[in-house]
């Protein structure tokens, strides 16, 4: 049974918690009947706040419960409806939205949730990356549910976090003060909090990073092996924007073991991207069974984690790295879109390859460099052959560099091809559709 004076004390606080500012992220939640939508992503990315801000938005046709607050301890369905029924008529309101954060916390959340689908409600759900998986959401809410990913700030977010008001006209002067934000992020992260907090970067991450291994990883899949557990997260947040080979860790933690640890092995490194931590993506070949066997290509969801038990400040796989969340992040718009790297039999490698139904729409490469001369050969060389590969697709062509610019139509090695060079920074926010002139 709800206690009323402590709901009634839980919405007076709630009410204060909205009056405060609230920063906006870049999500479309869509309101479809009969579905409910679910915010997922990494811990501490911001979900509960992307809820609040939906509130704030629509607060006479929302009822917030938060599963996690004591009014709501040990609550059952029947407690739950009692309780919205009572904030709409202290409200004054009837609500056509139901948000339930940290839904995981009830007993049989999935049935709640369909019971007031059914009812006629639009239902919005947060949960625990420890607790609540992306794809326990989608097998209990039986095609039900629509997922929203939620990663740590993109750059436009950043930018916003950090008071800059992105301009319509960028200078020379706003350039280069654009390019130092830029390595800022890169290097330390783009978490919300981190962002906010300048010179407490560092003890931010570090909190991160135990909580997220030992939480969200060990003890939410129960392993075992910790030594083993710890040196494979570590090896991922040490060896971004890099294929890796699963065999080659095993081998190397059973000798460090002492004993054969292969299955441990492959069985953690298989957990790995339930976090939402970390993220593989698959070599493309048409042949499921190749790109299955293949090594995979491994990303971060936030660099900051890298930093602060990294060795290596290597700024073009920081880019890679980033210009990967990005497309990732794009996935919310486009479901259709699937996200590879290629790389042939003659090890001509191409950084990202985008596929759209039947359709390679672009090739994308990623480069450190400032002009065209900085740019390794071998990079070009891979996207012409790329290019030339699938050329009945006419993919888009795209070189993001750091702060080189321009459109060419190049022959290197009998293969033609018309490359776009984009700086990331501008590509990072004109993704969002805006547009920046040099002045």
């Amino acid at each position: 049974m709800i206690d009323r004076e402590l709901l009634a004390e839980y919405l007076e606080k709630l009410e204060e918690k909205i009056k405060e500012p609230i920063l906006p992220r870049e999500i479309d939640i869509p309101l479809i009947k009969n579905k409910a939508i679910a915010i997922v992503g990494p811990r501490r990315a911001g979900k509960t706040y992307v809820a609040l801000d939906f509130i704030k938005k629509r607060i006479k046709e929302c009822v917030y419960i938060n599963l996690e607050h004591s009014c709501f301890k040990n609550a059952n369905h029947k407690d739950i409806f009692n309780a919205k029924s009572m904030i709409e008529e202290w409200k004054n309101i009837k609500a056509k939205i139901v948000l339930l954060d940290e839904v995981q916390r009830i007993e049989r959340w999935e049935t709640l949730v369909r019971s007031m689908l059914d009812m006629g409600y639009i239902v919005f759900v947060t949960g625990s990356s420890s607790k609540l998986l992306s794809k326990e959401i989608a097998t209990q809410l039986r095609g039900r549910g629509i997922e929203r990913l939620l990663l740590p700030l993109s750059f436009r977010e950043y930018l916003r976090f950090k008071g800059i008001e992105i301009p319509k006209y960028i200078s020379i002067s706003k350039r280069n003060k654009m390019l130092k934000l830029l390595e800022n992020y890169l290097i330390k992260g783009a978490y919300p909090e981190v962002a906010l907090n300048e010179g407490k970067e560092e003890e931010i991450l570090r909190n991160y990073f135990t909580t997220i291994l030992y939480l969200d990883f060990i003890e939410r899949f129960e392993l075992e092996n910790i030594s083993a557990a710890r040196f494979i997260f570590e090896y991922c947040f040490q060896n971004f924007s890099k294929e890796i080979s699963v065999r080659k860790i095993a081998n190397f933690v059973s000798s460090m073991m002492g004993k054969n640890e292969r299955d441990v092995v492959y069985r953690y490194v298989d957990k790995l991207p339930e976090t939402l931590a970390v993220f593989f993506i698959e070599r493309y070949n048409k042949s499921v069974y190749e790109r299955k066997s293949w090594p995979k290509k491994l990303y971060v969801c936030d660099l900051g984690l890298s930093t602060v038990i990294g060795f290596s400040e290597d700024i073009g796989k920081r880019m890679e790295n980033v210009v990967f969340l990005e497309l990732f992040r794009g996935l919310n718009k486009n479901p259709l879109r699937e996200i590879f790297y290629f790389k042939d039999s003659q090890q001509h490698e191409v950084d990202f390859l985008l596929k759209e139904g039947f359709r390679i729409k672009r090739l994308i490469q990623v480069t450190y460099a400032n002009s065209f001369d900085e740019i390794d050969k071998r990079e070009i060389r891979s996207l012409l052959k790329a290019g030339e590969l699938f050329k009945k697709h006419k993919p888009e062509l795209l070189v993001i560099t750091w702060d080189y610019e321009d459109e060419k139509e190049i022959k290197w090695f009998g293969k033609r091809g018309k490359l776009k060079f984009v700086p990331l920074w501008k590509w990072l926010l004109n993704n969002s559709g805006n547009l920046y002139k040099k002045v």
